[in-house]
């Protein structure tokens, strides 16, 4: 009983402190919606100018998408806090959600990600039926496949939950050139690859609030060794990917080759670390920098071939 009147404190007085902007953007999950708009665009940049197209002459399809990809993740991001607002108020990180401390009720929440996904799609299809149908598929895979049915059942949540994270830059791509290409294609292989050692560092910085919660991430059930092993293993995975843009030139080739024997050795030091939460801290924020710096990369790059 007093656990919970703590947690009862916790969470009123986090809703305290909060305004409503705040907790908007936290119910959408800003950061998510932001950096997955990166590789949005960068779908469409490269569909562009591979294609010989000028995107300042298709403007309506550079906004439709953009606003409609931004509205179908918000959308679907906070579908994901409605799903999980049993689970949320066992999570430390996550008690000054406003589905947690109650500035946002359920049905508004509900009624909310509805609106952003549906508007969201008919901005995706107003570009192309395809981005239109990629849209619908990462709503899907998110939402049900992640959300409702592998995030509390199975250890390997976090690579079902990857496929909808590699679905944007095909929702870009798609937007411009409805049949993708090999580019497309190895977008979303760089995406899908690079989130579970991204995800599996944060996990482990996580692990005791997901044993809490009886969210099955692998740091939980298989233990912190057997989780940077599987890191390492993605991480290599990753070596080859960007060959498959050689039409970006050698110059990035070479800096993706940098950033993938960086993110190699910081995986390998990770077996002689003392202290496993630094070590997976600095995972975390390297994953980080490795997606932004690659993907601008390939903005850049594009320009020049």
């Amino acid at each position: 009983m007093s656990n919970s009147r703590s947690l009862s404190a916790e969470t009123h007085e986090a809703a305290e402190t909060t305004t409503f902007l705040q907790d908007f953007l936290a119910l959408i999950k800003i950061g998510i919606v932001n950096s997955n708009l990166i590789t949005v665009f960068t779908g469409l940049w490269l569909a562009f100018q591979f294609s010989d197209r000028h995107f300042l002459q298709e403007m309506d399809i550079l906004v439709y998408t953009l606003v409609g990809s931004a509205l179908i993740i918000a959308g679907s991001a906070a579908m994901n806090n409605y799903i999980d607002m049993d689970i949320d108020p066992l999570m430390a990180s996550k008690k000054a959600r406003p589905t947690v401390t109650g500035r946002f009720k359920p049905s508004a929440v509900l009624a909310l990600a509805s609106f952003f996904i549906v508007i969201g799609e008919l901005f995706l299809f107003s570009a192309s039926v395809s981005a239109g149908l990629f849209g619908i598929a990462g709503i899907l895979a998110y939402v049900v496949l992640y959300s409702m049915w592998s995030k509390r059942k199975h250890v390997g949540n976090t690579i079902v939950g990857s496929i909808s994270g590699a679905i944007p830059p095909l929702i870009g791509w798609a937007a411009v050139e409805p049949t993708l290409g090999w580019g497309a294609w190895a977008l979303f292989l760089i995406m899908f690859v690079w989130q579970p050692p991204h995800f599996y560092a944060l996990a482990m910085k996580r692990t005791e609030e997901y044993r809490a919660a009886g969210i099955p991430m692998l740091p939980v059930v298989k233990g912190f060794h057997r989780t940077k092993k599987s890191m390492l293993a993605w991480v290599l995975l990753l070596f080859p990917l960007p060959f498959l843009l050689m039409d970006l030139g050698i110059s990035f080739i070479i800096l993706a080759t940098l950033l993938n024997i960086g993110w190699l050795v910081l995986a390998i030091r990770g077996f002689n670390v003392k202290d496993d939460l630094k070590w997976a801290k600095t995972m975390f924020i390297y994953s980080l920098n490795y997606m932004t710096i690659l993907f601008v990369s390939m903005i850049i790059f594009a320009v020049f071939v």
